[in-house]
């Protein structure tokens, strides 16, 4: 389907080659000041030709707010929005009337639909994430004036260059050793807590390590003059984001958060917090140890768990991981089959990102707002209803939560 959320409801529509592509968003209060500037932010750091490691294509991405707007207000309707599609090169796709490309949706959407776009992967292209980047934009708005949260995502490996994020692995190979340091080293979660989208921002790889970041420029760039690609991870954290957020048993805020992440095109991966690396330690080492903040309410030392606790919101930095493949066209040439069957050699032509995850950022920036978004409105009509109800006095204070102590 091509809408998300609940009651913040994002629909995004538009293929790569078509007149327009744009979103319809349903469900953002009324009396949120919001103007095109505020969306175009966020379009401008995910549109192509921005340096030479993405794609070529000149885009603008002006985005155009059709409704649900007056004298920069939210009016609680509707939202429509559109960014045209102005540097379309069709003639670019016609090889792919005969061969679907490797790795790429060609194929699949023709077995699911009976038809396809003529040209550019259509849904399947990434220029479908311009209409979750405005939307994202909008509930980002919304999250950082009430609630103060803060979203910030940065390039954390091409291909086997990664940031130093995790402290040493013990020097110890046994498989029965327990001792383990810390898996976040103290750089890294000083970066997650003090990380700026202008610190990200000051590479074209958006990585904020500059020695790390340099090397990744001149990985992206052999993949390019290699008419090749290549893949790479974004690391993603929340800030001040309330607790209490997700809804047990299916829709756990980590698993609406992968939902979200795994819907971008390319991707491939998911984990939060300590992620895969927390399976290798035991539940001694591993557990966040709950201590009392300045603020009198309850935290934890470690938040190896990123976040989040029986799928709900703790209250500490969220913070995940997405995994993104090799973008699937090249221009090498691959030798592979036509729809019939016919084997083949197929060269792919049009202009492609070399390594999609500089440009992706902003997507995955967007997707999480969405998701918080759409979990701070459904928690605080749970809120709002329970708060009309008599005061609970017959339950022992076991069973209900205490006085925040000052």
């Amino acid at each position: 389907m091509s809408t998300f959320g609940t009651i913040f409801r994002v629909t995004t529509y538009g293929e790569s080659h078509c007149a327009s592509v744009g979103a319809i968003i349903d469900g953002c209060p009324p009396g949120l000041p919001l103007e095109a500037k505020d969306v175009q932010t966020q379009l401008s750091r995910r549109r192509p030709g921005q340096s030479n490691l993405t794609t070529p294509r000149d885009e603008k991405d002006l985005v155009h707010l059709q409704s649900g707007i007056e004298h920069g207000i939210t009016l609680g309707t509707p939202i429509g929005l559109l960014v045209k599609n102005e540097d379309q090169r069709p003639r670019d796709y016609t090889e792919t009337d005969l061969y679907p490309r490797p790795s790429h949706a060609d194929w699949t959407y023709l077995e699911k639909y009976g038809v396809k776009a003529s040209s550019g992967g259509g849904r399947s292209s990434a220029r479908e994430t311009i209409g979750r980047v405005a939307a994202g934009a909008i509930a980002e708005k919304y999250l950082k004036t009430v609630y103060g949260i803060e979203i910030v995502a940065f390039v954390s490996s091409v291909g086997r260059i990664h940031l130093p994020s995790f402290a040493s692995p013990p020097k110890s190979l046994n498989e029965d050793e327990d001792a383990v340091e810390d898996i976040l080293s103290a750089e890294f979660v000083e970066l997650l807590q003090n990380i700026s989208r202008e610190d990200v921002d000051k590479q074209p790889t958006r990585c904020p390590h500059t020695e790390t970041a340099e090397r990744m420029t001149k990985r992206i760039i052999r993949a390019k003059e290699a008419q090749d690609s290549i893949g790479g991870t974004i690391t993603c954290v929340i800030r001040n984001v309330p607790s209490g957020l997700g809804e047990p048993v299916f829709d756990k805020l980590e698993a609406k958060l992968a939902h979200a992440m795994l819907s971008i095109p390319a991707t491939k991966g998911f984990e939060i917090g300590s992620g895969f690396r927390g399976t290798e330690v035991p539940g001694s080492k591993h557990n966040d140890a709950f201590v009392r903040k300045e603020d009198g309410s309850l935290g934890t030392r470690t938040n190896w768990s990123g976040g989040i606790q029986g799928g709900i919101s703790n209250g500490e930095n969220i913070y995940f991981r997405v995994g993104f493949k090799s973008p699937a066209t090249i221009s090498q040439a691959q030798q592979t089959a036509q729809y019939d069957g016919t084997p083949g050699t197929l060269a792919a032509r049009g202009r492609h990102d070399p390594c999609v995850v500089p440009r992706a950022v902003p997507i995955v920036e967007a997707m999480a707002s969405l998701v918080i978004m759409d979990q701070v409105l459904i928690q605080n009509a749970r809120k709002t209803a329970a708060s009309l109800l008599p005061p609970i006095t017959t339950l022992p204070p076991t069973m209900v939560k205490p006085p925040t102590k000052n």
